[in-house]
């Protein structure tokens, strides 16, 4: 109740030109459960005879559906903008955005690309189709973004990764990914197949429209470049930022910015 008083605090508090936004509970089949998140509409949606595009954002490790209005709070006035929707999905305080092959309650892959993407297609006027959908997130959420693009190609045409952990296997002891997937030591292959390095090597040329950025002072930059250097030696198309910065809200909060506007340009371009 509290993040939903925030939420709409922060509505009130902006410019009265700004989007809508809104808290909808999504009933998730795959794991029986109610999760919450916030749809972000531009303020003419209501009258629009059009339908539009969407940008789904993930959360990092331990934050939830309501911290990207929080700790960004321009994106209601970047929907309005830039005329186009923003959902921000709930991935669970650890999830990583897996289905887990450890742990059959937790289908957070299933949640986002499939339940939620069908929720707010049926609820809302989009572009119900992969081209009017991209999706972005921070840390956890920048991983998961691309791991779920990457695997479900047939729903996504953008992606992007802000600060994203694009390889996980070097932090085999961190922000619990071994409750998700099990030991390093003796679920060596979960590591490796859930990997968004490794999973890059499925890529071609053209399938996604990718954006990646991450800081020059995050602990994430290393493997960041490892990703970078990898499209470019499989000769994959895609926008790469360095810039300074650490791993916190300021650096997320400015990179979604640019991202939100790559995304729009390529969307008027179809």
């Amino acid at each position: 109740m509290k993040q939903l008083f925030t939420l709409l605090f922060i509505a009130c508090s902006l410019n009265l030109f700004a989007g809508k936004v809104d808290t909808v509970t999504v009933f998730s089949n795959a794991m029986q459960k109610e999760i919450n998140c916030v749809v972000i509409t531009p303020k003419n949606y209501k009258k629009s005879k059009t339908r539009f595009p969407v940008v789904y954002l993930l959360h990092g490790y331990s934050g939830n559906y309501a911290g990207w209005v929080k700790e960004a709070p321009q994106l209601i006035q970047k929907a309005d903008d830039l005329q186009l929707m923003i959902v921000c999905a709930d991935g669970g305080y650890y999830s990583w955005y897996y289905d887990s092959p450890i742990d059959p309650k937790m289908k957070y892959e299933t949640f986002v690309s499939r339940e939620l993407v069908n929720y707010i297609d049926t609820h809302y006027k989009t572009i119900a189709d992969k081209k009017g959908r991209a999706i972005t997130g921070l840390s956890m959420g920048g991983h998961g973004a691309l791991y779920l693009s990457i695997r479900n190609k047939d729903v996504f045409a953008q992606a992007g990764s802000i600060c994203g952990g694009v390889d996980i296997r070097p932090f085999p002891n961190n922000w619990q990914i071994k409750q998700v997937l099990g030991d390093i030591s003796t679920n060596k292959e979960n590591w490796e197949t859930h990997s968004v390095i490794n999973l890059a090597d499925s890529l071609k040329n053209g399938e996604l429209n990718l954006i990646i950025d991450c800081g020059l002072g995050d602990f994430f930059l290393e493997v960041n470049r490892n990703l970078h250097q990898k499209l470019m030696q499989m000769k994959i198309d895609h926008d790469y930022t360095e810039r300074p910065g650490v791993h916190n809200k300021a650096y997320w909060g400015s990179a979604i910015d640019f991202q939100l506007l790559f995304f729009r340009k390529w969307f008027d371009k179809q």
